[in-house]
């Protein structure tokens, strides 16, 4: 009598990761373009693309103004997809929007993709930190993953795509945060020994600061 052929198990489609840059402000408090500010013998965007160039992130998305023609070049020297709106985003939260919009005309995720996103404000990414996030997302069922040291959290932050869809449901005044409070359960703490997780960039004071500490 013939042995019984065990069916194979279901074909799972592999998650896929998205990163998104929304860089559409004017560096005010800083006093000129904080992605183009030196940073070991490259740009500070630079750096940012060549830690996020893995195999885990399908595409890299960048929000940047129409006028921002000094951002525009260095990026098109990247393999980074630039979105120009036609208008100005007023707030990162429009950033955000217009940016998931680009990701999800081009990719069309579905719901068990993610998506990381990297304030322009905070670029500064290691890559131990990187490691520790996918590999904590992979091995956790979350819905939104954000990196913490000394008991505060900090950046970049991964997404469930699932949680995409309500960011153009959120009221026109209300920022991703609000979303991201909106549930005690809705966000997973992956704690973290790296400072760099708190990095801003807002002010030349920033820049010299973590300059010294991470260079």
């Amino acid at each position: 009598m013939p042995e019984l052929q065990q069916a194979p198990p279901p074909s799972i489609s592999p998650r896929r990761t998205f990163a998104l840059i929304p860089a559409a402000g004017r560096s005010r408090r800083m006093g000129s373009p904080k992605l183009l500010l030196p940073w070991s013998g490259r740009t500070v965007v630079e750096q940012l693309l060549i830690a996020l160039n893995r195999p885990e992130i399908e595409a890299v998305f960048v929000v940047v103004r129409s006028d921002d023609v000094g951002l525009q070049d260095a990026l098109s020297r990247t393999a980074a997809i630039v979105v120009t709106p036609d208008h100005d985003p007023p707030d990162m939260r429009d950033s955000v929007e217009l940016g998931l919009k680009a990701i999800q005309k081009r990719f069309n995720p579905e719901d068990q993709d993610c998506w990381l996103l990297i304030p322009a404000d905070h670029p500064l990414i290691e890559p131990e930190v990187l490691d520790g996030l996918l590999a904590c997302w992979s091995s956790q069922d979350c819905k939104a993953l954000v990196p913490s040291f000394g008991g505060r959290r900090g950046h970049p932050t991964l997404l469930s795509w699932s949680l995409a869809k309500q960011v153009e449901q959120l009221p026109g005044d209300v920022g991703i945060n609000k979303l991201l409070r909106s549930s005690p359960d809705l966000v997973t703490e992956w704690p973290t020994d790296r400072e760099s997780v708190l990095a801003d960039l807002d002010t030349p004071e920033d820049y010299a600061y973590w300059k010294q500490r991470l260079l």
